[in-house]
Order: structure tokens, then C-alpha cells, then sequence
């Protein structure tokens, strides 16, 4: 049965997965739209609206107050274990998430384009709203 399954498998080991997603998470951010499968794209949207989230807590803290900067500390780090490339990380918190913060989710738009022509697998396009 597939009763309490809540992410793709996509034909991958658990390891190989998560490192795929986390390479196009870092490729989403960089240039706020790259193309992929329809699955790899819905799939991924879960991880980029994670990290952006933890920028937009981010940007609501007040950095003068020495608790309040223990937890912005906290949210970077967060965000780096995650994606392991502090350029990613720093155009998270500085760039992208300062865009949505009148916005409660829904960061990404899935475009759906053509079918491949080797395997005829539907693809997409995922960007930045």
C-alpha cells in the first residue's frame, strides 16, 4: 500500500535523492529558474519553499538584540547544512527571501512545457514567482 508516503522516490536511493535535490535547490536559487522533469520539479518545490522560509524568519529578526542574533545565527546554519554552498545561502537571506515577505508560501510557479524526446518524460519549467 502507499498510505503515509509524502515524498517521490524517483527511481533513486534515498542518498542519491536527497543530493539531487539539494544540487537543484542550489541551482533553483542561483538562477531562479531551471528546467526538469514534472516530478523532480513538485518534488523540489518542498525543499526551495523550506529554505526560503528560513530566510524570511531570517530578515523578521531584530540583529541588535543578542538573542534574537543567537537565533539569526541558528537560521544560517540551518540553511547551510541544507544546501552546503554559502553563495546559495547568502542570496537566500540577502536577495530572495527580502521579495516575499508579504507572501505566506507559494514561492515557485511549475510551468509544464513539452515532452522529452528520448524517454517522452513531461518537463517543466520551475522558477521563482
Amino acid at each position: 500500500m502507499n498510505h503515509n508516503k509524502s515524498y517521490r522516490k524517483l527511481g533513486r536511493r534515498s542518498d542519491h535523492r536527497l543530493a539531487m535535490l539539494k544540487n537543484m535547490t542550489i541551482s533553483l536559487v542561483k538562477s531562479e529558474r531551471i528546467e526538469t522533469t514534472v516530478t523532480r520539479a513538485k518534488e523540489l518545490r518542498k525543499f526551495v519553499e523550506r529554505v526560503i522560509t528560513l530566510g524570511k524568519k531570517y530578515n523578521n529578526l531584530n540583529l541588535e538584540d543578542n538573542g534574537e542574533r543567537a537565533k539569526a545565527i541558528h537560521l544560517r546554519r540551518q540553511a547551510f547544512s541544507f544546501l552546503r554552498n554559502e553563495e546559495a545561502v547568502a542570496k537566500v537571506f540577502k536577495d530572495i527571501a527580502p521579495k516575499y515577505m508579504d507572501r505566506n508560501g507559494g514561492y515557485t510557479r511549475i510551468i509544464k512545457t513539452d515532452v522529452r524526446r528520448g524517454d517522452s518524460a513531461e518537463l517543466a519549467i520551475i522558477e521563482l514567482v
